[in-house]
């Protein structure tokens, strides 16, 4: 693993510090986020099927351009966003593929593994009004290349906590399969059906996976709240209470199974067996909920008696701000009792700064976090965590993220003070 590491540590550190500076680009756009400004306009934020796809219809201004295939790219897009506009239908495809190393391991050091994603909405009714009715879908392949999935190392380094979590190797699964009804301008929105708990509890623009931070510790919760899987039966909803205050709400089944998501469709309703979630917040205005925000989130979770999980709840804050249409600071955290959660308490806070406008994207963040004893057992030791990250637009719509975390007393690891993971991340959307 070593020489695995002593490879692409030169690549990850000089990408990490450098541009590409590019002769005759485009104008530079005001900032990477703006797209996500749309979100509101659609049901969840950046990361939601409405997030991504408004996400990826912007043409971004690119470290490469190959002639004739940007041309025929750009053709593509054009062509789905006049489906779009003339049909209602959205369509998206992505591929994102994960390496991760790290300098110590119980087990396995390195990690590969990658996801294929269909996603998409279909405005059905009320098409070009203020009370869109629309179809929203993701389906997913994970797969791993090697041992074990991205998703796997957390554990086999002794880490109490995520690290691409969603990057493992459960095959066919579906993540989003919901209505989704806008009311009264989009001022207030509903969605029933399967849902991505992640899409509206605790979003902001990088917590994502797939164009954000690696470590689960800088996404949705911070790590403190007991998410039930992915494709969970239930409804949710958001409105705007007056200019600058909202209210996003959730009731799903805590027994959710993404690889067969109606399997537990009668157990939402015989086994009363929830996770409900409410989240109040401020925000300089509808248009910027995303990327100008301050809320705080409250979650409780039923014990599941098939699965032998606890309950629990707890409570989160966060502050994000967009300032000078570049720089992104933020402070987040939360506290959980029992509910599986990894951590019990969390605070992470860092920025994220759009280095060359409208192409590329540095992230910096830091966590402390104290494991879930209900769930790890009592005497851990409290974890420090750091990441860095630079998502570097190549073509306009594929983009590589290199990334460092420095982790300091991994709590499930005894044997070692502290350890390195590098990460490389690959995304082309279609």
């Amino acid at each position: 693993m070593r020489r695995i590491l002593a490879t692409i540590l030169p690549f990850v550190v000089v990408s990490l510090v450098t541009t590409l500076p590019v002769s005759g680009q485009e104008a530079p756009k005001p900032g990477v986020w703006t797209d996500s400004l749309a979100a509101p306009t659609r049901f969840g934020g950046p990361d939601s099927v409405g997030g991504t796809i408004e996400g990826d219809r912007e043409a971004r201004d690119r470290g490469f351009v190959v002639p004739g295939l940007q041309e025929a790219w750009d053709g593509w897009f054009d062509w789905k966003g006049r489906v779009l506009e003339e049909h209602g239908l959205a369509l998206g495809l992505d591929y994102t593929a994960a390496f991760l190393g790290a300098s110590e391991s119980l087990s396995n050091d390195g990690a590969f593994g990658g996801i294929a994603r269909f996603f998409g909405f279909w405005d059905v009714t009320g098409r070009n009004t203020s009370n869109i009715g629309a179809f929203v879908w993701k389906l997913e392949h994970r797969h791993r290349y090697g041992e074990i999935a991205p998703a796997g190392l957390a554990s086999s380094v002794g880490y109490v906590g995520g690290i691409e979590e969603p990057f493992s190797n459960e095959g066919f699964r579906f993540t989003n399969l919901y209505w989704h009804q806008q009311i009264s301008g989009a001022r207030a929105m509903v969605a029933g059906g399967f849902l991505d708990i992640t899409d509206y509890l605790e979003t902001y623009p990088l917590a994502s996976a797939w164009t954000g931070f690696m470590n689960f510790a800088f996404d949705s919760g911070s790590a403190t709240i007991g998410l039930p899987d992915d494709a969970a039966f239930g409804i949710a909803g958001s409105t705007m209470l007056g200019e600058n205050f909202y209210v996003f709400a959730g009731v799903t089944n805590a027994n959710a199974d993404a690889a067969d998501p109606f399997s537990e469709v009668g157990s939402f309703f015989d086994e009363n067996e929830y996770f409900s979630s409410v989240e109040v917040g401020w925000t300089v205005g509808e248009e910027r909920r995303d990327v100008d925000n301050a809320h705080v989130s409250l979650w409780h979770s039923d014990s599941r008696q098939r699965a032998g999980e606890p309950g629990g709840w707890g409570a989160n804050f966060s502050v994000v701000r967009y300032l000078d249409e570049r720089w992104m600071p933020f402070v987040r955290g939360g506290f959980a009792e029992d509910g599986g959660a990894f951590l019990e308490q969390s605070i992470s806070a860092g920025f994220g700064f759009d280095v060359v406008p409208g192409r590329d994207l540095l992230g910096v963040g830091f966590n402390w976090g104290r494991p879930n004893k209900s769930r790890f057992g009592p005497g851990l030791s409290d974890q420090y965590t750091v990441e860095l990250f630079y998502r570097m637009n190549i073509t306009g719509r594929f983009a590589i993220t290199p990334d460092i975390q420095f982790i300091k007393n991994p709590a499930l690891n005894p044997a070692v003070d502290s350890l390195w993971v590098l990460g490389l991340r690959a995304r082309l959307a279609i």
